[in-house]
Order: structure tokens, then sequence, then C-alpha cells
């Protein structure tokens, strides 16, 4: 990693935890973000979405406070999904938030609210447009799905329109973080008309950012190599740590399988379940990204502000554990994931054992254990020259390990965490 994207990252990669919002017109047909293609629905049929978008319940205040709440430290918003609108008032376009009913720019009063709220912000543009009469009708294209005329389009007036847009976006807001979504040249997505770096001259709109906004950090969807500032594994967490390819990463979560709000998807995580994604990433060296989908009237559901809730209820207590963390230098064991800040390491029990965790290699790196929700001392014993006092008995651990001996009954938080202070050189 070079020493510029080092600097750019420092903030990215101790924050760990962000929220995605998806919101755009298909939030009025409630049933996901890609319902124009997956229904081939025509233009004239979509706009019915656009003449409604009222956007009446939308507080960017409440939005910032819940992410707050969560333990989150940077959003990113839709700014344009593939459907084309554009949710700020931009002047290269008649199709955005300003001409509906909501009348309102919305990515504005996002980026003052989280801002207002100590977080970092970010905009998702799509590079794909189902709208703009010069953008061909590909293999992502509604029109194509719906066959007939096949549509040529004009790629370069539409890609200058795509540059003309996130240099207003970029200079208007100078976001922290831009999130391109997606290339699919040719060969990787067997489409003849697919499109990657030439189409939208990759080279130059990084170049662009670069000059206007040497901090923002950018995604890797531009199919560019060596232009990302970090990756992005999408709705699953990588094996390892990605950052052997030499690039923090970020995965992104729905929370009911839905990126766009839609009641009728109902595969939902519980906080649980939320909390171990997030945990397994910063020992992976990696963030989460937890996507929520406002409904048509621009509110979060009840059930996803509570389970932020619940998230950040964890988070308030085991925060040493994630901001500013990453892996550890110990191997973990089976049912746990270690991350470590500093001269900290920390023990995350995603399952609770029987008496006793084995860890192995830390004997005699181990100064003091206890539990970081309430600080209460867990007793541990090292294994060196282990000898039984008894010819039936077995050692706890492994030569060189140490054996954390833990109470019978599980403790209240959603997944325990035992800190582990790690001894000074030579004690």
């Amino acid at each position: 990693m070079t020493g510029t994207v080092a600097a750019r990252t420092t903030w990215f990669t101790e924050a760990r935890f962000g929220l995605f919002v998806h919101w755009g017109l298909y939030s009025l047909a409630a049933r996901h973000e890609w319902v124009k293609l997956r229904e081939h629905l025509d233009d004239e049929h979509y706009d019915r979405y656009f003449r409604h978008f009222r956007g009446d319940r939308f507080d960017p205040a409440r939005w910032a406070r819940d992410a707050r709440r969560a333990g989150m430290r940077y959003a990113v918003l839709t700014s344009k999904h593939h459907e084309g609108f554009c949710l700020w008032d931009s002047a290269h376009t008649d199709y955005k938030v300003t001409n509906t009913p909501a009348g309102r720019d919305v990515l504005a009063e996002f980026v003052a609210a989280f801002r207002a709220e100590g977080l970092r912000v970010g905009f998702y543009y799509s590079l794909i447009d189902w709208h703009h009469p010069d953008y061909p009708w590909d293999g992502m294209h509604p029109q194509w799905e719906r066959g007939g005329d096949n549509h040529e389009g004009d790629l370069g007036s539409y890609v200058d329109y795509l540059h003309a847009q996130v240099r207003e976006l970029v200079t208007t807001h100078r976001p922290d973080v831009l999130w391109f979504d997606f290339s699919f040249p040719g060969p990787a997505s067997g489409l003849d008309n697919g499109k990657g770096r030439d189409h939208w001259r990759s080279a130059d709109l990084v170049a662009m950012v670069r000059q206007l906004a040497p901090e923002t950090l950018i995604n890797d969807r531009l199919d560019l190599p060596g232009s990302a500032d970090f990756l992005t594994p999408e709705e699953r967490s990588p094996h390892d740590d990605l950052a052997e390819r030499g690039l923090p990463w970020e995965t992104c979560r729905t929370l009911n399988g839905s990126w766009g709000y839609a009641p009728g998807f109902q595969q939902w995580l519980d906080a649980g379940q939320v909390i171990r994604v997030l945990v397994d990433s910063v020992a992976k060296n990696g963030n989460l990204l937890l996507n929520v989908g406002p409904t048509a009237r621009g509110e979060f559901e009840p059930r996803a502000r509570t389970l932020l809730a619940e998230v950040g209820d964890w988070l308030e207590v085991h925060a040493e554990a994630i901001h500013g963390a990453g892996p550890a230098a110990f191997p973990t064991p089976e049912d746990c994931r270690l991350t470590q800040r500093g001269d900290r390491l920390y023990l995350h029990l995603f399952a609770w054992p029987s008496g006793q965790v084995v860890l192995p290699g830390l004997a005699g790196h181990l100064d003091y254990a206890a539990f970081l929700h309430d600080g209460a001392e867990v007793e541990f014993t090292e294994i060196r020259d282990w000898r039984p006092d008894v010819p039936h008995r077995v050692a706890p651990g492994p030569e060189g390990s140490v054996v954390l001996r833990l109470p019978t009954l599980r403790p209240e938080p959603e997944v325990p965490v035992i800190e582990l202070v790690l001894a000074s050189p030579g004690r």
C-alpha cells in the first residue's frame, strides 16, 4: 500500500462500521431496488413513482442519530442508483428529487445532518443508468430484457454526463467516499455489450476526483486495477484477510435481503448476527457497511431502528474491541474471533464453552484478563512444562498455551468479550 493510500484510509480502517442507505423511486414500488429490470418496467410505468415521491417523513437528523447510536462512524447514501433518479439538485438533469413533490435536496440535507453528528459521508453513484436517453440498452438494461428495438444510444454523451455529475458531487460536497457501482466488462460478465474501464473512461474519472478531492476514497468497481482505495465484497465476508491484496476492505450487507425498501423480503438478520458479522470483519482487518432501506416516505422501519439500537447497546461497552482494532497476531480458538488494539487482545466468544477456553501460543505474553462489559477478572493458567499430579489427568491445553477459566453461567452480552492485556516486553 502506498503512503498516500495509507494516509487517505487511516480514518476508514479505524471506523470499522458504517451505514449504507438505499433510497430512491424504487422505494415506492417496495419490491427491491432492481424492480425496473426484474419486472421489465418501461419509463411510462416507472414515472408514476417520480410523480408521487414525496418523502414527507424524511428526517436526516434522525437517520444520523440512529447511525451514531448504533456505533457507526460513517454513512453512504445512494446519490443515484441504476434507475437514474438523482437525490440532489443536479444541474445536469431534470430527473431529480427537487422536481418531485418532495421538493428537497435530500443529499445536501443528508451531508449536513451526518456531519453535524460527527459522521463521515459517502455517495454511492451508479455507472449504469436506466433512464438517461443516451445510455445504451445493454444486457443490464430493462429494455434489453423486454426485447424489441436494440437502442444503441450514445455512450460517449452519457459518459460525459456521468463525469459532469461526479464533478458536481465532488466540488459541492467533497465526500469522504465515492462508492461507484458497477462495471461488467464483456469477458467477465458474458455479455457482448458489457461495460468496463474504457467505456466509463475510468482513468480520467479517477484522475478528476484525485485532483478535486485528493482525500476522497474511491472503491474498486471502476474496473481499473491500481486505482481503488478499498475493496467491496458484497453480502458475504471473505474467508480471510483481504489486506494481502494491499488494500483495506469493506463488506456491504443487507438487513433483510433487499437493499431498497421491500417489506415482502423477510430474511431479517438479528442483532446477534450483525454483531458477529462486524466482529468477523474486524478480525480479518475489514469493515462492515450495513444497509437500511428507508420507506417510500423516508423513514427507517421500526424493526431496523430497533436492531440498530441493539447493536449500539453492545458496541457502547465493547467499542474498543472494534473501533481502531484489527486482526490479532495470535491463533484464534474455535468458535471465537480475536481482535487487537495496541497491547490489548479481545476474545469474542461466538459460542459459550464449557468451563474453559484455550489460547495457543499465549503463555508468557498475558498479564491480565477480564470481561470487557463489566471488568470482572477471568482467571487463567499458563501451560509450561506441565506434569500431571495423578496419572489419569491430561493437560488442559497444549504446551505454551493459556487456559482461561470461565464461569458456568454465560454473561448477558450477545457476544461476550474478554479483554486480554499483553505483558510488557521483558516482563
